[in-house]
């Protein structure tokens, strides 16, 4: 039986600061040419600081913190997405993750175009994506929208057609940022069974949230997030007690 491991040893994540304050390459490299070397100088955002943590086999993992407290930057690390700065990280299992759904749309593409465009970023074969096509088409519910360029979609059907295509396929450790708000009632429905499904199959799952009703039905093991550290991990009622008095929160 594959055994799945999340483990990271004294793992360190830093951001250049000057990837918060330009908004696209051509800005950064236009200010890079007008400044000085002195006015250039920029300084590391230490998103992640010295995380020890290991999850195995079986664990449902819930994160808390505030809003910057380092919980999306810790599943993206998890993900792969980030390059950590220093210290070691070990992913054992097949990983799906569910944030960024708008990540990796070609605008002037259409829905079907981009059901292969996302596959691709996601691993998947071109094969394995045109045999899954109809399925998505069906549950993301777009209709004759499915042939139109991504740039004419609403942010709503962007979300339902990147839910579908995502949760297409499970893993072995599922990632999970929040719950997925994918347009009206009846989609809602069929999203959150799907999520439910998904969860229910996972070896491992994290994940991260404010709604702590969510957290205390799905996961058993809380780790709190302050500032970029780990300030708590143990089990969720406690987690969620603690996350509470460190931000002032009382019922």
């Amino acid at each position: 039986m594959k055994k799945n491991k999340i483990k990271l040893e004294s793992v360190n994540l830093h951001y250049a600061s000057v990837a918060y304050k330009e908004r696209s390459l051509k800005s950064l490299f236009s200010a890079a040419f007008k400044k000085g070397k002195a006015e250039r100088s920029v300084s590391d955002i230490h998103a992640l600081k010295n995380i020890t943590l290991e999850i195995n086999n079986g664990e449902r993992v819930g994160l808390l913190g505030h809003n910057g407290a380092g919980k999306s930057t810790f599943l993206k690390t998890v993900a792969g997405l980030y390059p950590i700065s220093s210290g070691k990280l070990i992913v054992e299992g097949q990983v799906r993750s569910l944030f960024d759904l708008s990540l990796g749309f070609e605008p002037d593409a259409t829905g079907r175009e981009n059901i292969l465009y996302r596959g691709l970023l996601l691993g998947l074969s071109p094969t394995f994506m045109k045999e899954k096509e109809n399925e998505i088409v069906e549950f993301a519910g777009l209709g004759e929208f499915i042939d139109y360029p991504i740039k004419t979609y609403s942010a709503g059907m962007q979300v339902r057609l990147a839910f579908a295509i995502s949760t297409t396929v499970g893993g072995d450790i599922l990632l999970l940022d929040e719950v997925i708000g994918a347009g009206d009632a009846n989609f809602m429905a069929k999203a959150k069974s799907r999520i439910s499904q998904l969860i229910e199959n996972a070896e491992i799952l994290i994940l991260a949230s404010h709604d702590f009703g969510a957290l205390k039905e799905i996961c058993h093991r809380g780790v709190v997030f302050h500032h970029g550290e780990i300030v708590f991990d143990g089990d969720m009622p406690n987690a969620i007690e603690y996350y509470r008095s460190i931000n002032g929160l009382f019922l």
